[in-house]
Formats: C-alpha cells, sequence, structure tokens
C-alpha cells in the first residue's frame, strides 16, 4: 500500500477535522502533519534543511495567521531544497487577487473550498487521487 505525508497548513478547525476525516477514508496511508499558521510552516520548512523528511504534497490555505499562505509558498517555491514539493492553495479565497497572486509564485493548483461539506469532502478526495495515484511526483529525498 502506498504511504505519503501530507502537509496541510490550515488554522480553521472545521475545515482541518474534514480535511484529515477524508485523507483517512482513503485506500492511501497518508501521514498528516497539521500546522495552524504561516510562520509555525515557515519554520517547519527551514527545519527541513537538517534532513527531516519532506512531504510528499502541500494543502496550503492562504489567509493564515502570523504569515500568508502566499509567504509560505513563496518561502518553498524560493528554495531548491524544497521548490519541487506540490503545492495545492485550498482556500475560501476567490479573491482573483490571490488566484494571480498565487499562480505567480508558482502554486501547482488553486482550489477554492466548496461550501458544502460532502462537496469539500468530494474535493479532498479528488485532490487526494489525482495528486497521489494519478501524477508522479518528483522522489521525496531530491
Amino acid at each position: 500500500m502506498k504511504s505519503v505525508h501530507i502537509l496541510l497548513v490550515e488554522d480553521n478547525e472545521g475545515d482541518i477535522l474534514l480535511t484529515t476525516e477524508a485523507l483517512d477514508d482513503s485506500k492511501i496511508v497518508n501521514n498528516i502533519t497539521v500546522i495552524k499558521d504561516g510562520k509555525a510552516a515557515i519554520n517547519y520548512f527551514a527545519a527541513l534543511s537538517s534532513g527531516a523528511q519532506k512531504p510528499d504534497l502541500v494543502l496550503l490555505d492562504v489567509n493564515l495567521p502570523k504569515k500568508s499562505g502566499h509567504e509560505v509558498l513563496q518561502y518553498i517555491k524560493n528554495h531548491n531544497n524544497f521548490k519541487h514539493i506540490p503545492v495545492i492553495m485550498l482556500t475560501t479565497s476567490s479573491a482573483e487577487q490571490d488566484i494571480l497572486t498565487a499562480y505567480r509564485e508558482h502554486v501547482n493548483c488553486y482550489i477554492t473550498k466548496p461550501i458544502d461539506v460532502t462537496d469539500f469532502i468530494k474535493a479532498v478526495a479528488k485532490i487526494e487521487d489525482f495528486w497521489i495515484n494519478i501524477v508522479t511526483i518528483p522522489d521525496k529525498r531530491r
């Protein structure tokens, strides 16, 4: 059975619960790390430089305390050790400026969170199916 490490950077407890439940329901063994603010996410990546296991995939909210999701995305994509890691913005923001900024910062995908709980769970399941089962991502040891 395939095993992946997903980093979820999200401050909303309800969205954390829904996302982790949707990921737990899959056929893939997920190791999910949850970080609740942008500064802690950047610190997490800074600590990875010392050799800790990199995530296979990052699910990143835009509106985070301390540092925005855009700042976290810039940090990830501006470091050679991390820029190959797929980053998906999963956020309530549908603001055109957030979308444009995210793509300019090299986000791999931008998804506006569905409001309906069932649709939200389906969206997370589709993210996982596409990014883990269909797409080939670089080896995380790189």
